[in-house]
């Protein structure tokens, strides 16, 4: 028996029962669905668009704070360095600069590779491991990402710009569009994040981007057997089929045997100072220094033996010197400039999901947060500066950040020590590589690249989700048998066909009361689950918009007709109410109250009446305001589909 059956009075003591009201002392007490208190329109859109762009309350530092205090916070939430910088000290130098220096030797042969990747000179793959990184170190909030050119953006960037302009033919014009494309790169993340617009870049599935990475590593590394087979004429295509057809046409003729000794005999080293690393995490510096290892000593074994006038390609002239400064380079008009914007946002979007998932999974490793908006600024204001002093697109690196985080980076100083490390080399050490055989950088891309072909990965999204490892392999397809930017759209493409596919298909389930208790459930999950007689229940799983509101009709009609055979096959009493638990769709619009409406007045002619439960604010405010809740009777809109089973068959639903 209720507890409201006895109503206490204010002194405590229980009243007895009105056996005046209609209602018997034995009847459970019906709780009613409450209207929220109508909302002030422009509180509620000031509501929607702060949880949309300020969901995270950004601005609640500055909360009861003097004006002094209010503009030294916002400067600091554009200059993150200067509110650590005043907690650093000798420790944290001292673990900033092992990591700094062992960053320093991975990145230094990686960045001459990642230039000749992107069809640019190996001077510019240092030059963008020198501004960037100081630029992210003074605006960047993740400790541990390490900035620089990356694998799979470097690709996709040559393989953008290759397909408008020769870099063979018109080096000057394609070097100019790369600082155009590295400019409205920049800018395409820094207006991201200003608008506080980052949650654009979460369309692009984790599937799709296990698929892409994959994908293009491969590709990566199929691109790479120019350089490890020594081969002079290759094809410009990037699809695996030109490119093994281009491999195994130039077999008899244009393999070179001493260039396949040194690349074969460098990747068995590389990998094996990797399985090293992975094995015993506190070597991990072997891995991190084996790739500059490997440069210097292919380097001089090619100076001594003079292999380069057996056919071993190298590197040549290298200049020295900082970065010039590319501003006049950059297209503001013309042709160019189109073709500029266009590539610039499509590797600055790839280059930012990038960057932005690296800094969340060390940051949740470490335990502290970083803003993914200011993340977007800091990378934009990077990209645009170094569009201005010849650098092209850099990123966050998996491959260094990981070695930044074993090495006990402290704070974003790693990525000034590594600068510096660069600068040093740009101003003295040049001349070095001009002997360094492309064998070897060939050899490191491919060690660097293994990594991002992700296969656990891939087979957790097959279990898990077969729709994921639809889109996972969608992309990682469309990359390796057509192209870059062909798998890039399959992986956006997918991606959002998947969300579609979620929001115009919802899921519906007939619950039933499990035994013993009140509660419904899905009676697929919980098959102990009973099924009320003369009730049908069904649970909605989604908002009810225009997109969905059709399906949602129909698949409960759907449900109901099948039900009513099966009670008819087995001789049980006729369906004669539908319960619909509306606890899941958090909104409607007013499709879907139409489309309520029509589901009404079809089961009006079956004789079936239309009960709701536990509709929330939103729904159960647009219920009544579009009158649907006089239509069906406010009695019938029960706060659990407990209580409107107890309402429709009482007995029926204790006997179960």
């Amino acid at each position: 028996m209720s507890a409201r059956a006895h109503p206490v009075d204010d002194d405590g003591e229980i009243s007895p029962v009105d056996t005046s009201s209609p209602r018997q002392a034995n009847t459970p007490y019906v709780h009613k669905v409450e209207v929220p208190p109508k909302q002030n329109l422009f509180n509620e859109f000031m509501y929607t668009f702060k949880e949309t762009f300020f969901h995270d309350d950004p601005l609640r530092h500055f909360k009861d704070q003097s004006k002094s205090k209010k503009l030294m916070l916002g400067i600091q939430s554009v200059f993150p360095v200067i509110e650590w910088a005043r907690k650093y000290n000798l420790k944290m130098f001292r673990g900033d600069l092992i990591a700094g220096l062992t960053i320093a030797s991975l990145c230094i042969p990686q960045d001459i590779g990642y230039a000749k990747l992107a069809s640019l000179d190996p001077k510019y793959g240092l030059y963008s491991s020198f501004v960037p990184p100081l630029v992210y170190a003074c605006m960047g909030s993740s400790k541990d990402i390490a900035i620089g050119p990356v694998a799979v953006v470097s690709l996709l960037l040559g393989t953008l710009l290759r397909a408008e302009i020769d870099p063979n033919t018109n080096p000057n014009e394609y070097l100019r569009l790369a600082f155009t494309s590295t400019f409205f790169a920049g800018v395409t993340q820094a207006a991201l994040g200003f608008f506080r617009l980052g949650f654009l870049i979460d369309f692009l599935s984790h599937a799709a981007v296990v698929g892409f990475m994959g994908g293009a590593a491969i590709t990566i590394a199929l691109q790479q057997l120019k350089g490890f087979l020594g081969i002079n004429k290759f094809t410009k295509k990037t699809d695996i089929i030109a490119v093994l057809s281009s491999v195994i046409s130039s077999a008899h003729h244009g393999w070179n045997w001493q260039t396949i000794l040194i690349s074969a005999s460098f990747l068995i080293f590389l990998l094996i100072s990797k399985f090293i690393g992975k094995k015993n995490k506190k070597l991990f510096w072997i891995p991190a220094i084996a790739p500059l290892v490997s440069v210097i000593i292919s380097t001089f074994f090619v100076y001594i033996t003079r292999a380069d006038k057996k056919g071993v390609q190298i590197v040549k002239h290298l200049d020295k010197g900082l970065n010039p400064s590319s501003l006049r380079l950059i297209y503001f008009s013309g042709d160019y400039l189109l073709k500029g914007f266009r590539i610039g946002v499509v590797s600055g979007m790839v280059a930012l999901t990038e960057a932005v998932a690296i800094g969340r999974t060390f940051a949740a490793m470490k335990d502290y947060q970083i803003d993914g908006n200011k993340e977007m600024v800091a990378l934009g204001a990077m990209n645009v500066i170094g569009s201005m002093t010849s650098c092209y697109v850099s990123t966050g690196s998996f491959s260094r950040s990981a070695v930044n985080f074993m090495a006990g980076c402290q704070t974003a100083v790693s990525n000034i020590i590594m600068s510096i490390v660069v600068l040093l080399t740009l101003l003295f050490l040049t001349p070095l590589f001009k002997y360094t055989p492309n064998a070897i950088l060939a050899a490191i891309i491919i060690n660097a690249v293994i990594p991002l072909v992700d296969v656990n990965a891939t087979i957790l999204i097959f279990k898990i989700d077969k729709l994921d490892f639809v889109a996972c392999m969608g992309a990682f397809f469309g990359v390796i048998f057509v192209s870059v930017e062909i798998g890039l759209l399959i992986a956006v493409g997918i991606s959002f066909a998947k969300i579609l596919l979620q929001v115009t298909r919802p899921r519906t389930a007939i619950l039933g009361k499990i035994p013993g208790t009140s509660v419904y459930r899905n009676i697929n999950q919980y098959p102990e689950a009973t099924r009320i007689p003369g009730v049908l229940t069904i649970r909605v799983d989604s908002a009810i918009y225009f997109s969905n509101s059709n399906y949602v009709r129909e698949r409960i009609q759907r449900w109901l007709t099948d039900e009513e055979e099966m009670v008819k096959a087995a001789s049980l009493p006729r369906i004669q109410f539908l319960i619909i638990e509306m606890s899941p769709v958090t909104d409607i619009d007013t499709s879907g109250i139409h489309a309520l409406e029509d589901l009404y007045k079809s089961l009006q002619k079956r004789d079936i009446q239309l009960v709701l439960a536990n509709p929330g604010p939103p729904v159960i405010n647009k219920l009544h305001v579009s009158h649907f809740a006089d239509l069906i009777g406010h009695d019938k809109i029960f706060l659990t589909v407990a209580e409107a089973v107890d309402s429709c068959s009482p007995k029926l639903s204790d006997e179960v």
